[in-house]
């Protein structure tokens, strides 16, 4: 009568660990390196064009600001984007219809700053200049790192209101005309040289008649 056999435990142990190595070595094997001498990833702006001077842009309806961009250097894609308008009073504002986070494959976003202006009324724009702030996952003060997205503040740009529309029959008043008298033209000092000019000329050629 045949004996029952105890199981290979040291076979089918050994058969486990060279399956679950293999499986290791496959999954190590897929996953991508950045290599550490690569530049760190940003972006470079496309809207508006950097040109020397600041855009303006006023806050008003339909009037919104979109802001572009192309990436550059990046080598891993961040899961989403943050942007905050910083103003020189100190103030942040989130940039965007999104609370200022848009996914991190985006190149563009579109700010209504006068729907942000009337949903906000404790916290306004102010007429001053901005630096616009990107950054990924990480922080706005995350460090450098090769290949991920490097914190930017390379654009500044300016916000206004414009003036309120005054029709004449509301009271608009011009205060340099003076209600339209001619007392702000005699009282400058080019009208006195100009009726002595005339003067003078009048007389020289009154002169010239005579000896005529």
């Amino acid at each position: 009568m045949a004996q029952n056999q105890p199981p290979n435990t040291q076979s089918n142990t050994q058969s486990n660990t060279n399956s679950q190595s293999n499986t290791n070595s496959g999954s190590s094997s897929s996953t991508f390196s950045i290599p550490q001498t690569a530049a760190a990833g940003g972006l470079t702006f496309t809207q508006p064009p950097r040109t020397a001077a600041v855009s303006f842009y006023k806050i008003a309806p339909s009037q919104p600001i979109t802001f572009g961009w192309n990436f550059t250097s990046l080598l891993s894609t961040p899961t989403h984007l943050t942007l905050s308008a910083v103003g020189d009073n100190g103030n942040t504002y989130p940039v965007g219809p999104t609370n200022g986070v848009i996914p991190g494959s985006a190149t563009q976003v579109v700010w209504d700053v006068y729907s942000y202006q009337q949903a906000n009324p404790s916290t306004p724009l102010a007429q001053q200049t901005y630096a616009l702030k990107i950054w990924d996952d990480r922080g706005p003060d995350a460090p450098r790192a090769p290949g991920l997205f490097q914190a930017n503040t390379e654009m500044t740009f300016a916000l206004y209101t414009p003036a309120a529309y005054t029709p004449l029959a509301s009271g608009w008043n011009c205060p340099g005309c003076q209600n339209g008298s001619i007392s702000s033209y005699t009282a400058h000092p080019a009208f006195a040289a100009i009726l002595a000019s005339i003067f003078v000329m009048l007389l020289s050629g009154w002169g010239l008649l005579r000896h005529h």
